[in-house]
């Protein structure tokens, strides 16, 4: 039995198809029991986050069968082939690592990736889902984030996707923000970044909308913003020169026509739209109305590059902590005790295992 990793991310796979397979934080454990089942996975960790999604599993054999399990997660016969990759043995342990402690991230050394994976480890937890082999690959990874965080400075200074979103704002409006009403829809933690951003830019109005009234008036309130309810978004915009968007929603909630409605109260200005959400919240077509220029996620990699020039340095240390553990794990996978004790358990009779566990 090997561990493996199978899936795909913002380096393979363009947004509109990673959004086919986002899966929401309450469905983890739902799909993985799914994956388990359906897929013959001795255990199962799915990870899900805007930029990738990710199955971590032992099996003793997955090649072949990984197009099947990405389309037991849509319900679809469409072909993922094209985007998905298969680490096994260390690589698998290797490319863990790396996505944990951030530096597989679109935003070298962001932080809020160790959460997520954490959270996707303790929904297959709690479900049953893991055993030994996954318990130690995860527990090692956390260890790894520690010491690189510990030992480097790769998260200094590192920034959030929310962040790149409002670098973005800054270069199509040549830095000037200080005239500019800037707009965030979704009050989550990415809009929350993007708005303590927008403040330190100096921007001039900020308006917050979002569903829960109480949340945006809490989070305006804190950078000397505006709260606006959800079912006045639209309106609002007709103020915005710039709208961030974030919500977690699984479905579009920026339409054509919502856009399309408010062009004439805004007279030929500019409207910015910066979409960061995964699944996406604002429908691709409002590009082609007039005067309305629209990014998605994957527009924020050329942004995000020129940030990470200077962390060749850091990067090498953190390949070297990472390396070190993996060696470590691996050892401790193949030891004779390791297998002797796998082989152990293989011949016990179930019936023998259920009474052990009364």
């Amino acid at each position: 039995m090997k561990i493996f990793v199978a899936g795909l991310s913002y380096k393979t796979t363009p947004v509109e198809v990673r959004e086919k397979l986002a899966v929401q934080r309450a469905r983890l454990q739902c799909c993985g029991c799914r994956l388990k089942l359906r897929g013959g996975l001795e255990e199962v960790v799915l990870l899900s986050t805007c930029n990738r999604v990710e199955i971590y599993g032992v099996s003793n054999w997955i090649h072949g069968r990984v197009q099947h399990l990405f389309q037991e997660l849509t319900g679809s016969d469409f072909d993922f082939t094209p985007h998905l990759y298969v680490k096994e043995g260390a690589e698998a342990a290797k490319h863990l690592f790396a996505v944990a402690s951030g530096l597989d991230s679109l935003v070298i050394g962001e932080t809020e990736i160790t959460g997520q994976v954490k959270n996707a480890y303790q929904a297959a937890k709690d479900a049953g889902l893991v055993g030994k082999k996954m318990n130690r690959l995860f527990q090692t990874a956390f260890a790894v984030v520690k010491a690189v965080r510990t030992n480097t400075g790769i998260g200094r200074g590192a920034t959030s996707v929310g962040s790149v979103a409002v670098e973005l704002a800054e270069k199509i409006f040549d830095a000037n923000l200080g005239e500019k009403t800037v707009m965030i829809l979704g009050a989550g933690k990415m809009g929350e970044a993007c708005v303590k951003h927008l403040a330190k830019r100096g921007a001039k109005t900020v308006l917050v909308a979002n569903r829960s009234v109480e949340r945006a008036e809490k989070l305006a309130a804190e950078f000397g913003g505006r709260a606006v309810r959800i079912e006045d978004s639209a309106a609002a915009m007709t103020e915005a020169d710039i709208l961030v968007s974030s919500t977690g929603s699984p479905d579009i909630v920026l339409h054509r026509a919502d856009v399309e409605k408010i062009l004439p109260a805004r007279r030929n200005r500019p409207l910015v739209l910066v979409d960061i959400a995964v699944p996406r919240d604002i429908d691709p077509a409002v590009a082609e109305l007039p005067n309305v220029f629209l990014y998605d996620i994957d527009d924020l990699e050329a942004v995000v590059r020129e940030n990470t020039k200077n962390r060749e340095q850091e990067l090498t240390v953190c390949q070297q902590i990472i390396a070190e553990h993996t060696a470590e794990l691996m050892a401790r996978f193949d030891s004779p005790f390791a297998k002797r004790a796998a082989a152990a358990v293989e011949t016990v009779p179930g019936w023998a295992l259920r009474g052990a566990t009364m």
